[in-house]
Formats: C-alpha cells, structure tokens, sequence
C-alpha cells in the first residue's frame, strides 16, 4: 500500500468514545434504538453510533444526550458508541431502568 494513500486516509480519522449506554435514561435509548434521536444517530443491535461533529452541530433536545454532547465537544470528541458493555464515565450521570440518576 502507498503510504501516502495510508497518511491520506488517516488524515479523515475522526475520534470516536466508546461509552455505556446507561448514560441515556431509558427514554433516549429507546429513541436511540428506535433511530428516533433529535440528532444524527445510527442504531446498532446494542447502542449505536451519534455525531456530535466538531464544533458540536447541533444540541440535543434529550437533556441527558446534551449533557453528554457538551463533554464530548469539550473532549474534542466528535462520534459517540453507546454500548451497553461501554465503559463508565466518572462525572457522567448513570440512569438505571427506571430512568432514575444513581
């Protein structure tokens, strides 16, 4: 491979956090499954990918998803995957089922 192919497409990279999905309320994984977001998303079978873009393009109308948008953009972080298995984010709040803060 040429490595200027390889400087090219590194050079399109753009950073993506992986992250628990237990940081939406129930409600937003729900419309993140249901591809029903107020923003970019792409549901996975277990999450899914959301934009953020750099700066931020949009804010969320789900609270929790902008609290979460206003890190990443501070982050320099412009792709969000919420995972169930993702890690947990100190400082993020965490919801269980019910949709309550722990």
């Amino acid at each position: 491979m040429d490595e200027s192919t390889v400087a090219s497409l590194r050079q399109q990279a753009e950073p993506l956090a992986a992250l628990s999905s237990a940081h939406l309320t129930p409600a937003t994984r729900h419309k993140l499954i249901g591809n029903d977001l107020s923003v970019n998303a792409y549901p996975t079978a277990y999450g899914g990918f959301v934009y953020v873009g750099s700066p931020r393009y949009d804010i969320p109308t789900e609270a929790d998803l902008a609290a979460v948008f206003e890190v990443a953009e501070q982050a320099g972080v412009i792709w969000l995957k919420f995972d169930a298995d993702g890690a947990i984010i100190d400082g993020l709040p965490v919801f269980d089922i019910s949709g309550e803060a722990l």
